[in-house]
């Protein structure tokens, strides 16, 4: 038998796929099942994208490009970034990438060393912390609570630096939360990392996935100090609903990215050629489509924070997101209750209840490091997700 080693060992298999393939075995049995866990766009990726990947394929550029991205791609990012950030990065400093992921995993495998500590606010994306544990880290975390609308503060961050504090994991918009951090709170806590010289990896995938008049601040933008420190990570998966084209990027210091370049060209060499054409029309062309679809996502949220409101009287809560796709529904006054004879104690109990009689999947918060709750898109549709609301309220109702 061949022996795994400790670095893979340390990665914790994913708590959702038993739901997931439970859910995948409804759906081939015909039963409807409502998905709130989908965590991409569900539309398709505009027309124009796909033409110029047609496009490329008729002209052949199905070759092999520099490992860090196609040079005009990486010149449309840099201008992207200037444009709409008011970042000043040379191509040279732009990593290409296979989805926003991979970038995470070459930006955390170029700075951390084994023992190195990672502070990541909790609830968190449930990559960032194996990701760090795959490159000899140590995740530590810091608790965004409900109470201040899933958002640490700077006194928080300052009184969780360690010694061996190397890294700071940000991600606003964030998943699983929505929680979008104001350009004040943003400043206060690059403040923090400056004077702890602590490196922070700023996660923007959902960066236009905004409601609710609120705005992206990109914490790279806070001073030229705070930028020396920042690797920013971002893609066009959320964005131009472009999640199997897989592609993301990052953008950080010269001496990072010649780092990160080396090493990708021994891991994976260029991204998807074809891929990057694509990408480089999805940032230089229409973006009407891009509007049009977080207008629809806008409406989406209004309505299912109406409806839940309604369901408070069930003893559900939520807070409200103002970014990404997601809400996390509070559901920990239904643990300790009964439902068909079987007791609550979690949100993977409550995961598992709703998709074996009530026919929804949605991902529990345990997943997230907060068993207080579970993440409910609503990247589904607005039919779908008003249906799917229904049954969780029934659901609530039945406890006893």
């Amino acid at each position: 038998m061949i022996e795994v080693s400790d670095r893979i060992k340390a990665i914790a298999p994913s708590m959702t796929l038993a739901i997931s393939a439970k859910a995948n075995e409804l759906k081939a049995a015909g039963v409807k099942v409502i998905n709130f866990g989908i965590g991409e766009p569900d539309f398709k990726t505009p027309e124009h994208i796909c033409d110029a990947a047609k496009d490329a394929l008729d002209k052949g550029y199905t070759k092999y490009v520099a490992a860090a991205g196609l040079p005009a791609l990486k010149k449309a990012i840099a201008k992207k970034l200037k444009d709409e950030n008011g970042l000043d990065y040379d191509p040279s400093q732009i990593i290409v990438s296979n989805g926003a992921k991979h970038s995470i995993f070459n930006a955390v495998y170029a700075v951390i060393n084994p023992g190195d500590g990672v502070l990541i606010p909790k609830p968190y994306w449930l990559t960032y912390p194996e990701v760090v544990k795959s490159c000899g880290g140590i995740p530590e975390y810091i608790y965004a609570t409900p109470r201040h609308g899933y958002k640490i503060t700077a006194a928080q961050l300052e009184a969780a630096i360690r010694p061996n504090t190397k890294m700071f994991i940000f991600n606003s918009p964030s998943n699983p939360t929505g929680a979008v951090y104001t350009e004040k709170e943003i400043r206060a806590i690059a403040e923090v990392c400056v004077e702890h010289n602590i490196v922070v990896l700023a996660d923007e995938i959902y960066e236009k996935l905004i409601y609710g008049g609120e705005t992206h601040f990109s914490i790279a933008q806070c001073s030229e100090e705070m930028k020396d420190l920042t690797i920013v990570i971002n893609g066009v998966s959320k964005s131009y609903a472009m999640t199997g084209w897989r592609l993301g990027y990052l953008a950080c210091p010269p001496n990072v990215a010649k780092a990160i370049s080396s090493f990708q060209s021994h891991s994976t060499s260029n991204v998807n050629t074809v891929t990057q054409y694509a990408t480089l029309a999805a940032l230089e062309g229409d973006q009407t489509s891009m509007h049009e679809m977080i207008a629809a996502f806008g409406r989406r949220r209004l309505k299912m924070l109406e409806k839940l409101d309604e369901m408070k009287a069930l003893g559900l809560d939520y807070v409200t997101p103002h970014g990404a796709f997601y809400v996390m529904l509070l559901c920990d006054n239904l643990y300790g209750k009964t439902y068909k004879g079987k007791k609550i104690r979690g949100s993977m109990d409550v995961a598992d209840m709703l998709l074996e009689h009530k026919q929804v999947a949605i991902t529990p918060g345990v997943c997230f490091g907060d068993d207080d709750a579970v993440r409910l898109s609503y990247a589904l549709s607005t039919a779908d997700m008003l249906e799917g609301l229904n049954r969780i309220a029934e659901f609530a109702a039945e406890c006893e």
